[in-house]
């Protein structure tokens, strides 16, 4: 029986580190997707070999900068799109080009569901997946922060640092962990 394929947002950190190796073991063949919007990132090598041994069938990485700034940022600073008066909305910004590609990719590898590592109490899980369902209306979206057995099993850093060890999942602890 083949498994489900799901394209998971990766940023080669931590969470959706834990999340590919996590998901695989739910059974899902994960594509880990990883977007260089222009962000400081890691080397990018070292994020598709973190992928691949947390188990991700495929790791793609690719780089939207342009497309980003061109349909995303401008535009925001054309309609004066600021929080509060302050500053640009960048990583809200971000979410509807992320989800889209990742739209894109389920299409072109024939996955069935999406995923992402936004904790289920911030907007970011509401903008991934509203952004999901407006693309293709009948996607299934897998938000393990969503999911009972996951977030009372890793409920903080802490857990997820120790699953990463248990498992063998390259991660670096921060300033934080010690």
């Amino acid at each position: 029986m083949s498994r489900e394929k799901l394209v998971l947002a990766y940023s080669g950190g931590l969470d959706t580190s834990v999340l590919v190796h996590w998901l695989n073991a739910q059974g899902y063949d994960v594509i880990a997707l990883c977007l260089d919007l222009g962000q400081k990132v890691e080397d990018l090598d070292a994020i598709r070999e973190k992928g691949a041994k947390a188990g991700a069938v495929k790791v793609l990485i690719e780089d939207v900068q342009e497309e980003f700034v061109r349909d995303y940022v401008l535009p925001a600073i054309q309609w004066n799109a600021i929080y509060e008066g302050t500053y640009l909305l960048g990583t809200s910004l971000a979410r509807p080009l992320i989800a889209k590609k990742q739209i894109d990719v389920a299409q072109q590898e024939g996955a069935t569901s999406v995923g992402h590592g936004a904790t289920g109490k911030g907007n970011d899980q509401v903008r991934f997946e509203l952004s999901y369902y407006s693309l293709m209306p009948d996607i299934k979206v897998v938000a393990p922060w969503k999911i009972k057995a996951f977030y009372e099993t890793y409920p903080g850093r802490k857990e997820l640092l120790a699953y990463a060890e248990k498992h063998g999942i390259p991660v670096k602890a921060t300033a934080i962990d010690q």
